[in-house]
C-alpha cells in the first residue's frame, strides 16, 4: 500500500470478536475517587527543560537534544495548553458525576509534571480515599499510552509507601466508546462542508482526502501493543485499534445531521481516508510506523488532491504536539504544497466525551444496592468498532514493556 492509498475497510482485516480473549466486564466496586491520569506539560519557560528530561527520564538524552524539542514549547511562551486543558476536564467530570448523584471526588495526577501522581496519591490518602478509578488521557492500547501509566501509578504508590493502602483501578481503553468518536464524526462533518464550501466544484471524492494522524511508535512496540492472545495483525493493536476507529468516522460521517441528504451525503462517506503518524523520534536506524503525515500531504498533492482533513484521532486534547506538529508543519506543508487544509478538533471537553468517561465510570463503580453506577444499574458497555469493548483488566503481558517487566497496577500479572 502506498503512503496515501485510500484505506476501505475489509471485515476480513479485523478479527472475529468471538476469537478474541474473554472480556467479561468487571463487577461494580465501591470506589470512592476518580484519579484523572495525564502527561503533563510544562507551564513557563523554566519549566521546559525540567520537563523534558523527566518526561526521557533513564534514556541519557543530553540537555542540547532535549533543546531541538523545546523551542516547540518556548514558540508558545514555554507553555504547554495541557494542563489547562485538564483542568477543564477535572471541572467537567466533577459536574457530570455531580449532575448524576454519583459523589466521587476526581482528583489529578501527571505523569512528568505538577501535579505529580505522588502528589495526587498522597492528596487521596489525606482525604480517606482507598479505592480510586483513574481516567487515563489515552484511549489506545500501547506500552506508553496505557501500560507506562500502570506502571508509573504502581511506582508512585510505592513511593509514597501507599502501596498496601490505596488500591487503583483504571476504566477501560476507550477508542470506540461512542463519546470519544462523536466529537471526530461531527468534526470530520464540519471539515468536509467547510472545503466544499471553500473550494466551490470540488470533487471531495476525488480531490480530497481525509488523514487521520496518530503518535508514530517504534515498530517493535506496536507488534507487541495489546495482549499477546490477541495480536491484532502485523502492527499490533495499537493500529488495529486505529484503524477501526477511522473506520467507524467516515461510515458514521454522512448521517450526521446537517450534511443534506442523497449523493451530498452519500460523498461525504465515501472520501478516501488514510492512517498516518505524527512526531516520530528516537535513532533514525530504528523502524518507527510510517507514513510521516508530511510525506503524505506531500504524495497527496502529486496525485491530485486539492484538500485535506487533517484528523488527530489518536489525542484527546489539542496539546503541544496537536498545535506544534499539525497546526505548525502539517498545515504550513499542505499550503506549501498547494492544498486546502483543514484540521479537526481533538474531544477536549465536548459534552459527548465528558460524559462518555462518566459513563466508563459508571460501569465500574458500584451504587448503593450493589449495581453499577448508572441510571438503571445494569452495565452497559458500548463500543461502536469490531474491536470493543476492550478490557476492564489488561491482560498478561499487554503491551509489554520494550525495557523489560515492571510492576503494573489494573491488569493481570505479569
Amino acid at each position: 500500500m502506498s503512503a496515501t492509498e485510500s484505506t476501505v475497510h475489509d471485515p476480513g482485516t479485523l478479527p472475529d470478536p468471538s476469537t478474541l480473549p474473554d472480556r467479561d466486564p468487571q463487577p461494580p466496586a465501591p470506589y470512592d475517587a476518580v484519579l484523572l491520569v495525564s502527561f503533563g506539560g510544562p507551564e513557563g519557560q523554566d519549566d521546559v527543560l525540567p520537563f523534558l528530561r523527566n518526561v526521557t527520564r533513564g534514556r541519557g538524552i543530553p540537555d542540547e537534544r532535549l533543546e531541538e524539542v523545546a523551542h516547540h514549547y518556548r514558540a508558545f511562551g514555554g507553555v504547554s495548553p495541557i494542563n489547562a486543558q485538564n483542568r477543564e476536564l477535572q471541572a467537567a467530570l466533577r459536574a457530570e458525576l455531580d449532575a448524576r448523584g454519583m459523589d466521587l471526588p476526581v482528583l489529578w495526577g501527571n505523569r512528568n509534571w505538577d501535579p505529580f501522581l505522588t502528589d495526587a496519591l498522597r492528596e487521596a490518602h489525606a482525604a480517606g480515599h482507598r479505592r480510586l478509578l483513574a481516567v487515563v488521557t489515552s484511549a489506545y492500547s500501547s506500552y506508553s499510552g496505557c501500560r507506562q501509566y500502570r506502571e508509573d501509578l504502581a511506582a508512585a504508590l510505592e513511593e509514597t509507601g501507599l502501596a498496601g493502602e490505596v488500591t487503583i483501578d483504571k476504566v477501560r481503553n476507550y477508542f470506540d466508546h461512542p463519546g470519544f468518536v462523536t466529537p471526530f464524526v461531527e468534526g470530520v462533518r464540519d471539515a468536509l462542508l467547510r472545503t466544499r464550501a471553500a473550494l466551490p466544484g470540488i470533487d471531495l471524492v476525488r480531490e480530497s482526502h481525509v488523514l487521520f494522524v496518530t503518535h508514530s511508535i517504534p515498530t517493535s512496540t506496536a507488534v507487541t501493543s495489546g495482549p499477546p492472545d490477541a495480536r491484532l495483525g502485523p502492527e499490533g493493536a495499537y493500529s488495529a485499534q486505529h484503524r477501526a476507529v477511522a473506520d467507524v468516522v467516515m461510515a458514521s460521517v454522512g448521517g450526521v445531521s446537517d450534511v443534506g441528504t442523497g449523493s451530498a451525503a452519500a460523498q461525504l462517506a465515501s472520501v478516501p481516508w488514510s492512517l498516518v503518524y505524527q512526531s516520530r523520534s528516537g535513532a533514525p536506524s530504528t523502524p518507527w510506523l510510517e507514513p510521516d503525515i508530511n510525506d503524505a500531504i506531500t504524495e497527496l498533492a502529486g496525485q491530485g488532491v486539492k484538500a485535506v482533513v487533517i484528523v488527530p484521532i489518536g489525542f484527546v486534547s489539542d496539546h503541544m504536539e496537536v498545535m506544534w506538529d499539525l497546526d505548525e508543519e502539517a498545515l504550513t506543508t499542505a499550503r506549501e504544497a498547494g492544498l486546502h487544509g483543514e484540521r479537526v478538533p481533538t474531544p477536549g471537553v465536548h459534552p459527548a466525551f465528558v460524559t462518555g468517561l462518566v459513563d466508563l465510570v459508571g460501569e465500574r463503580v458500584a451504587r448503593a444496592d450493589g449495581t453499577a453506577g448508572t441510571a438503571t444499574g445494569a452495565v452497559s458497555r458500548p463500543a461502536l468498532s469490531p474491536l470493543g469493548p476492550w478490557y476492564d483488566v489488561c491482560r498478561p503481558g499487554c503491551c509489554a514493556n520494550p525495557r523489560g517487566p515492571r510492576p503494573a497496577v489494573a491488569g493481570l500479572a505479569p
